[in-house]
Formats: structure tokens, C-alpha cells, sequence
């Protein structure tokens, strides 16, 4: 039942992103500041510390099926800046005084899911997972991170930052151009990936925001907008 219940709010999340993008939609909508939705400190690191130990683990496994040495090598970019980001926040849990398995374990089962779900049919797929889905998270947590601690947010200024990606639409944009059907095939995936992605996102926020789409409506809005420029990159269709 509750695997049910995900993939209907995931499709409902998807469905929300696509009338959002219809300019006769659009209405004045109150713009949520984000100490409205940002979630306590500790859950906030440890949502954030096991996503990036997830993504590694994930990358780590996508990049044995690269039809390339330049692919294999770029998987392995994704895998090590995941890896790098988990470090920082796990010291960052560690300064605070918690322990850092105590602290990810509650959203262990939910985002083991989420990759499960989001793992891809093969290699292409897998990285597209892995720049789309991250790219959308490590947005909204880097823009949730403005409302943290002073020195909290000058500790980990940069740990969500893009560095990986250049490398990763390098490597993709070459597939996609040597086989036309390769972009075919992304852009589909990257479609299937939003509402999945925004299911985790949605997690991510404060319990009591969850449930106001409406008010909520600005940060999808905002997730979307920087995921449609990615896809963009690529030559694909978000």
C-alpha cells in the first residue's frame, strides 16, 4: 500500500509540474519563505548526508556497465563529488554532536526506494538519474541551507554546487549526437524521473509545509525551471 501511495503522489506531483508550465494556469501565488518549509538542523543533515552516500554508492555500481573508458571515468566523477559532499555533511553532523548513522537512518528506507525506482534500464539512463536527480536535490537543499545557521551555511557554502556536471553533459551530449535515439530514449526518462524526484524534494521539507501545494507551488516552480535548463543542455526536451 504504501508503494501504491507513492507512485500515485508521485504521478500527482508530475501532473502538478505540467499545469504549472501552462502560462493560462498561472496565478498570484504568496511566494513561501524558506523558514517556512526548511526542516530541523538534524534532519536536514541527515536526509542530505545519506542521499550523497546513496548517489555514490549508485554511480559507483552504473559505472561497470559504461560503453566507454571517457564514461566509466565520468561515472566515476558523479560517484567521487557525491562521496566529497557526504563527507563534508557528515562532518558537519559530527561537529554538531550526533552520530552520523543515527542521524541518516530514518530516511534510509524512503530513498532506497526512490533509487530503486529511479536506477535505470542501463548506463545512459543511469547517468541521466544521476545528473537529473541530484542536480533537482542538490538544488533544493542547497537553497533550504539559506535558512540554516550562520555558521552552518558558511561550512557547507559550496557542498551543493554543480562542479560535476560540465562532465556529465560532455560525456551524454557526445552519446546523443554519434545515436539520435539516445536522446529519444533520455528525454522520456528524464520526463518519468520529475515526479519521483519531487516525491524525495517534497520529503525534504518541513512536515507542517508538506501538504500546501499551493504555497509550495514557488519552490516547484523553481525546482523545474533550473531542471528544464539541464535537460536544455542536453539538447533534450524536459
Amino acid at each position: 500500500m504504501v508503494s501504491w501511495w507513492n507512485r500515485k503522489r508521485a504521478a500527482q506531483l508530475a501532473a502538478a509540474w505540467l499545469a504549472s508550465r501552462n502560462p493560462r494556469n498561472a496565478s498570484p501565488v504568496e511566494r513561501l519563505q524558506l523558514d517556512d518549509v526548511s526542516p530541523e538542523l538534524d534532519v536536514y543533515l541527515g536526509q542530505a548526508a545519506y542521499l550523497q552516500l546513496s548517489l555514490y554508492e549508485t554511480m559507483g555500481r552504473a559505472g561497470a556497465a559504461a560503453p566507454t573508458m571517457s564514461g566509466r571515468l565520468v561515472t566515476g566523477v558523479l560517484a567521487t563529488t557525491a562521496l566529497e559532499r557526504h563527507r563534508t555533511i557528515v562532518a558537519e553532523i559530527e561537529r554538531g554532536g550526533w552520530a552520523p548513522a543515527e542521524l541518516m537512518e530514518p530516511h534510509r528506507e524512503a530513498i532506497d526506494r526512490f533509487l530503486l525506482r529511479t536506477s535505470g534500464a542501463d548506463w545512459y539512463e543511469s547517468m541521466l538519474t544521476g545528473y537529473v536527480t541530484a542536480g533537482i536535490l542538490n538544488d533544493l537543499f542547497g537553497s533550504l541551507l539559506r535558512s540554516l545557521p550562520l555558521d552552518v551555511r558558511q561550512r557547507l557554502r559550496t557542498v551543493f554546487d554543480a562542479r560535476e556536471e560540465p562532465a556529465v553533459v560532455q560525456e551524454l551530449a557526445a552519446h546523443i549526437e554519434q545515436d539520435p535515439r539516445i536522446g529519444s530514449r533520455l528525454a522520456m526518462w528524464g520526463r518519468r524521473l520529475v515526479g519521483d524526484t519531487l516525491l524525495v524534494a517534497r520529503s525534504a521539507l518541513a512536515s507542517h509545509a508538506r501538504e500546501d501545494q499551493e504555497r509550495l507551488e514557488p519552490v516547484w516552480t523553481e525546482l523545474i525551471a533550473a531542471h528544464t535548463r539541464r535537460m536544455d543542455t542536453l539538447g533534450l526536451t524536459a
